[in-house]
């Protein structure tokens, strides 16, 4: 009986170590899906607060209708994608980044736009509308970090020993992050000139 004490101890202790890592596994991992979960939840504010700055600006009878119907393309392109972050790869990430920034380009050129119209950019809803969504750019910008945080945890989590063994056994993959935008890390060039360059023979 005593000669099965010593493996059966030993059992059990690998036993729960595998447990133990599989559980420490999945947490981090649930940790950066809920971290993805709150990206989601800041693109979806976005979205919507530009589905009633849409319909504020729809108020303007002479509003340019072209510039107009690229916020609402852009919108409904943006929306359409949706990623589940444990088995995403850079690609489409990426790709939902560039459908993301499209927007972001539409609707910049949205309110450029409106700056021709005195009557709506004194609008206090539109006003009102603008104020959420600079706040909410931020807001994008730091859950995008939290979750590269979350994920840079489970990336490490997943490489090291023991947990790199249970994690090349129960299928757990590195994550996707988020990247800077290409051609971001130049500065960008600054002209003080303002068009009063001397001409030059």
């Amino acid at each position: 009986m005593r000669k099965w004490i010593i493996p059966t101890v030993i059992i059990a202790i690998l036993v729960f170590w595998a447990i133990s890592s599989y559980n420490g596994l999945v947490g981090v991992q649930a940790d950066a899906k809920t971290a993805w979960s709150k990206v989601e939840s800041a693109y979806q504010r976005r979205s919507d607060l530009i589905g009633n700055l849409v319909k504020t600006v729809q108020g303007a009878a002479d509003f340019e209708k072209g510039t107009l119907t690229a916020v609402i393309e852009a919108r409904a392109k943006a929306t359409s994608i949706t990623i589940d972050p444990t088995n995403v790869t850079p690609e489409q990430l990426a790709q939902f980044q560039q459908v993301q920034d499209g927007l972001k380009g539409s609707l910049s050129r949205l309110l450029v736009t409106v700056e021709q119209y005195p009557d709506l950019k004194a609008n206090q809803n539109f006003l009102e509308l603008q104020s959420q969504l600079e706040g909410t750019e931020n807001r994008i910008n730091v859950e995008r970090d939290r979750f590269n945080d979350a994920v840079n945890v489970y990336d490490k989590k997943i490489k090291t020993f023991p947990s790199v063994i249970f994690a090349k056994l129960f299928g757990f993959n590195e994550m996707a992050r988020f990247k800077a935008e290409e051609g971001a890390e130049k500065a960008p060039e600054v002209d003080f000139d303002f068009g009063n360059k001397k001409e030059t023979k």
